[in-house]
């Protein structure tokens, strides 16, 4: 899969966020995206993953078949989006009817996640760093090549960043891509760096700029 992203603009309560953004990514490549809070990085990974429009600019997408952007993704948001009354395995089950291309078992993903005893347990029961894990083994039970992740770290302790770090290498030696929002090292060997600044307009109101940071 190769990622080609030319002069991407974007524009969230009537204010610019960000303009002129380009890049691309090839097979096994890795992108991680910085900046201060408010700055778009969440709203740069929403327009790839399609949940929001470009204010200008183009996004291609080749060597995917027939296949559309949305649908060769998986997101990791700053929300984890499970389903609390379902059990770590029923979510997983969710996910995989509903992305299809499926590739480990959900017992299997939570097992590489160190989750293997909660597959029976409702996510309500979880703390916040098991849920971000289960969030995490999504990407393991669906084969799609380009993972969107936003602060893929949070809520995690040092043994589960590790955890994360070696799948993210596993995925980019088969070739897959991963777009990282972040604000500290993810151990992304050789990874480019996207530094976002706000665009040059008159400065956003505090809640716009948080709402520049949230997916729609």
């Amino acid at each position: 899969m190769r990622l080609d992203v030319d002069n991407l603009a974007c524009r969230r309560s009537g204010r610019r966020i960000f303009a002129g953004l380009t890049f691309s990514l090839g097979e096994g490549g890795a992108l991680a995206v910085t900046g201060r809070n408010g700055a778009g990085k969440s709203s740069l990974l929403a327009i790839l993953s399609g949940r929001l429009r470009p204010d200008g600019g183009r996004i291609a997408v080749s060597d995917v078949g027939e296949s559309s952007l949305p649908e060769c993704l998986h997101v990791v948001g700053h929300r984890d989006g499970l389903k609390s009354a379902l059990t770590a395995g029923e979510n997983l089950i969710f996910a995989r009817d509903l992305l299809g291309a499926p590739r480990l078992m959900p017992h299997e993903a939570l097992e590489r996640l160190g989750l293997g005893h909660v597959h029976d347990l409702p996510v309500a029961y979880l703390s916040a760093g098991q849920r971000r894990r289960v969030a995490l083994a999504r990407l393991l039970v669906c084969a799609r090549p380009l993972w969107l992740l936003d602060e893929p770290t949070a809520a995690l302790d040092v043994a589960s960043q590790d955890v994360l770090a070696a799948l993210m290498a596993e995925h980019r030696a088969t070739g897959g891509l991963v777009i990282a929002a972040t604000h500290q090292a993810l151990g992304l060997r050789d990874a480019m760096e996207l530094r976002i600044d706000r665009a040059a307009e008159a400065p956003a109101a505090a809640s716009e700029a948080a709402d520049a940071e949230e997916w729609i």
